[in-house]
C-alpha cells in the first residue's frame, strides 16, 4: 500500500507496518473476518452530525441520539440495542470509555469529547473471540488512536443552521531530535431545531508529548472535556398527532444536563528484534448531572416523573501491560502474547425525583467501589503456509462494594470466570482467507444490582442479580481481494447471552430478562478504485430472539434486523474539488416482545463537497440531504399526559431526526 507522511496507521505487531487511511488488506495479519483498521484519510471524508458517528465505520454499527448533544449516543450493532454502550467495549489510547455502574446506564460510553480531526485511526473487532477483550466485549470492541504529530498546524472554523458554530485548532512542535508536543482542541455550540433551544456549549482539549526512540516510544496524554445542554428527549407520538406539541417540541421543557471528563494517560512501548512490550496507565475524573422525564405524569400525577441522575465525581484508574514473544517450535513460527488489565472505579451516585430541576425526593444514593483484574494469554501458530491458529484464554475477577442510604442495600460481592477463545485460519488461496472462530465472553452487571435486596422505589423485596453474565459466540468468515483495490469480508455469526440482566437507571432497580440468541450475516466491502476515488458498502442482517419463552413473545425490543451503509468519495491528491456522499439505513424492528408494534425504517443521506487549494479547504456539508422525516430512536411503553387515565397510555415514543441543514467550514492543514 502507498504511504503518505500525514496519514499512516501503525499496527502493533512485532514488525510494525504503515499503510494508507484504511488498511487495504489484512490477509495474514488478523484472526477473523471481523477486524478492521480505518485511518484519518478515510475518516476525513465522512460528513458527521456528531462525533460518535466515527464508530459507524464498524460494519453494521449505528449511532443515534435521543437526548441532546452532551449525552452518550444510542448504539446498535449485531442485533444488540447497546443502549449507551453495554456489550461493546470502547477505548481510547488504552483507556476504557465504558463506565460501569453509571448513574444513567451500565456501560455508558460518551464519545462527545472526541475531536474528529485529532483521531489518527480506529481499530475494531466484532465478536468475543479476542483474548484482549474483557468486560463489555460480547459484541466486540473498538479503540481510537489519536494523532502524535502534525505536518503543519490545523485550523477549522464552521458555521451552519440551527446555531451551529465550531472552532478547532491544533499544532505540533518538535522537542529535540526524538520528541514532539501536540496541542489541540475545539469549542462547539449548537441550538438545534428544537422548540426549546439545546444551547449546547462544549469544550474539548488535548495535550500530548511523544518520544520516539529507535526501538521504544513514550506517550504522555492529557484530555479535557466539559459540556452542558438542554435535552430534547423522546416524545409520545400521540402528542404530536394531536397537535399538543410540534415534532420538535417537548413535554417537559426543563430537561438538560452537564458533564465533564479529565484524563491523564501514559504509554510506553518497545519493539525489538526478539520481543515487544507495551504498558498503559491512566487516571480519569468524570462527572454527570442529568435531568430526564420519560413517562411525564405516570408515577406522580402532581409533581411529574422528572428524575435527576448524578455521577457525583467518579475517579477511574487502571493499567494494561502486554508482552509479545515470537519463538520457533517444531520448525514452525509461533507468537505468544501475555497481558494483564486492572481497573478501579470509585463513584458517588444519586437518583432523585425532581420538578423543574428542583428536588422532590431522593430515591437512592450510593457510594460504589468496583475493582477488576484480568489476565490473558494468546498464541498465534503458523502450522503451514496456509493454516494458522489463534488460541487464547483470559481470566477475570471482580469485586463490588456498595454503601447505600438504605442499610438493606449495603453489601460486598465478587465473581470470576474464565473465557477461552479459538480461531482457525485457512489460506490464503487466490488472495482469500477463511476463518472459523469461537469464544466465550461476558459483561458485568451494575454493582448496585448485585447487592440490592429492597426496591428503593417501592420498598418491596427484590433479588440481587449475578455480577457477571456469560456470553457465547461463533463465526465463520472470509476475507478476499477479488480485484486490485477491492477488499470484501463476510461473516456468518452467532452470539448467545446467559441473561440480559440490566440495571434500570430510571427506576433505580434491576430488571432481569431471559436468555437470548442473535444470529446474522455481515458483509463489508471497501474499494479503493484509484488513489483518489473510494467506495464502500456494508450490509448486516440479524435475527434476535429470546430463548426459553413462547415463540409468540420471543422478540428482543430494539434489536435492529437489517442495516445498510454505503459511501462514495473523491479526494484529490493535489488542489481541486473533493466530495463524498453517504447513505445509512436501518430497517423496521420490533418494539415489544410479541412483534405487534414495530419501529419505522430509517434512511438518511449526508453529503459534503468543497475545494482544496494548498493547505486550505472550503467545505459545504448537507446533513439529511433528502430532508426525510424519520426517527433517530423509537420505543414503546406507557406514559401519561395531563388529563389522561391514571394507568397511562401505551404509545410509541420517538426522537425525531433533525431536518436538512447546511454547514460551511473553512479549514487549514486538514
Amino acid at each position: 500500500a502507498q504511504v503518505t507522511p500525514d496519514d499512516t496507521v501503525t499496527v502493533y505487531v512485532l514488525d510494525p507496518i504503515d499503510v494508507q487511511g484504511r488498511i487495504d488488506n489484512l490477509t495474514g495479519l488478523v484472526s477473523t473476518a471481523s477486524v478492521g483498521y480505518v485511518g484519518a484519510r478515510d475518516l476525513r471524508l465522512r460528513p458527521l452530525a456528531r462525533e460518535g458517528e466515527l464508530l459507524e465505520t464498524v460494519p453494521g454499527m449505528i449511532l443515534t441520539q435521543h437526548s441532546g448533544g452532551g449525552k452518550s449516543n444510542q448504539m446498535f450493532v449485531r442485533g444488540f440495542n447497546l443502549d449507551h454502550g453495554t456489550d461493546f467495549s470502547t477505548k481510547i489510547e488504552g483507556m476504557p470509555i465504558n463506565l460501569p455502574t453509571h448513574a444513567h446506564g451500565h456501560g455508558y460510553t460518551d464519545l462527545n469529547f472526541l475531536v474528529p480531526e485529532l483521531v489518527d485511526h480506529i481499530e475494531y473487532s466484532l465478536g468475543n473471540y479476542y483474548a484482549e477483550l474483557g468486560d463489555f466485549g460480547s459484541a466486540g470492541g473498538a479503540e481510537f488512536r489519536l494523532r502524535r504529530r502534525l505536518s503543519e498546524p490545523m485550523f477549522s472554523l464552521g458555521v451552519g443552521e440551527n446555531g451551529h458554530r465550531r472552532v478547532m485548532a491544533a499544532g505540533s512542535v518538535s522537542a529535540g531530535p526524538t520528541g514532539t508536543f501536540l496541542a489541540g482542541g475545539e469549542m462547539h455550540g449548537y441550538d438545534g431545531p428544537w422548540d426549546v433551544a439545546e444551547r449546547q456549549r462544549k469544550l474539548s482539549g488535548m495535550l500530548r508529548y511523544t518520544h520516539e526512540g529507535a526501538t521504544s516510544s513514550i506517550s504522555l496524554l492529557a484530555l479535557a472535556y466539559r459540556n452542558e445542554w438542554n435535552s430534547s428527549d423522546q416524545i409520545p407520538m400521540r402528542a404530536v398527532q394531536a397537535g399538543t406539541i410540534s415534532r420538535f417540541g417537548q413535554i417537559d421543557t426543563s430537561l438538560g444536563g452537564e458533564t465533564s471528563r479529565y484524563s491523564l494517560a501514559a504509554t510506553w512501548s518497545r519493539a525489538a528484534a526478539s520481543s515487544s512490550q507495551k504498558v498503559d496507565v491512566y487516571l480519569s475524573r468524570y462527572a454527570l448531572d442529568l435531568f430526564g422525564n420519560f413517562t411525564y405524569f405516570l408515577d406522580d400525577p402532581t409533581d411529574g416523573d422528572q428524575i435527576r441522575q448524578r455521577d457525583r465525581g467518579r475517579w477511574i484508574f487502571g493499567a494494561n501491560a502486554a508482552h509479545l514473544q515470537p519463538f520457533d517450535l517444531a520448525g514452525r513460527p509461533h507468537r505468544m502474547t501475555v497481558g494483564t488489565q486492572v481497573r478501579g472505579d470509585f463513584a458517588g451516585l444519586a437518583l432523585s425525583r425532581t420538578n423543574g430541576r428542583q428536588l422532590v425526593t431522593q430515591v437512592r444514593a450510593d457510594d460504589v467501589t468496583q475493582l477488576s483484574a484480568g489476565g490473558y494469554v494468546e498464541l498465534v501458530s503458523n502450522w503451514s503456509g496456509v493454516f494458522r491458529t489463534t488460541a487464547g484464554v483470559r481470566a477475570d475477577a471482580f469485586r463490588f462494594h456498595v454503601s447505600s442510604q438504605r442499610v438493606e442495600n449495603v453489601g460486598t460481592t465478587s465473581d470470576h470466570l474464565v473465557s477461552p477463545k479459538l480461531s482457525l485460519t485457512f489460506g490464503p488461496w487466490s488472495r482469500t482467507e477463511t476463518y472459523v472462530s469461537g469464544g466465550l465472553g461476558f459483561h458485568s452487571n451494575d454493582a448496585r444490582g448485585t447487592v440490592t435486596t429492597v426496591d428503593p422505589n417501592t420498598g418491596s423485596p427484590t433479588e440481587p442479580v449475578d455480577p457477571l453474565v456469560r456470553s457465547w459466540g461463533a463465526e465463520v468468515g472470509v476475507r478476499s481481494e477479488p480485484v486490485a483495490g477491492l477488499v470484501s469480508t463476510g461473516a456468518v455469526w452467532m452470539i448467545e447471552l446467559e441473561s440480559e440482566l440490566l440495571f434500570i437507571g430510571d427506576a433505580g432497580t434491576t430488571e432481569p430478562s431471559d436468555r437470548s440468541r442473535r444470529m446474522g450475516v455481515t458483509l463489508a466491502n471497501f474499494y479503493r478504485i484509484t488513489d483518489e476515488w473510494t467506495a464502500d458498502l456494508d450490509v448486516s442482517l440479524t435475527q434476535a430472539r429470546l430463548l426459553e419463552v413462547p415463540a409468540a413473545t420471543n422478540r428482543i425490543p430494539g434489536a435492529l434486523e437489517n442495516v445498510v451503509a454505503a459511501g462514495f468519495g473523491y479526494e484529490p491528491l493535489s488542489d481541486g474539488l473533493f466530495g463524498s456522499v453517504r447513505l445509512r439505513r436501518f430497517g423496521s424492528y420490533p418494539l415489544i416482545e410479541d412483534n405487534a408494534v414495530r419501529a419505522q425504517a430509517n434512511a438518511v443521506v449526508n453529503a459534503s463537497a468543497g475545494y482544496r487549494l494548498g493547505s486550505a479547504r472550503l467545505t459545504v456539508s448537507v446533513l439529511n440531504l433528502l430532508d426525510e422525516e424519520h426517527s433517530d430512536v423509537q420505543y414503546y411503553y406507557p406514559s401519561r399526559l395531563a388529563g389522561e387515565p391514571v394507568g397511562g397510555v401505551d404509545d410509541i415514543h420517538f426522537h425525531p431526526a433533525e431536518p436538512r441543514q447546511f454547514r460551511v467550514s473553512l479549514s487549514w492543514g486538514l
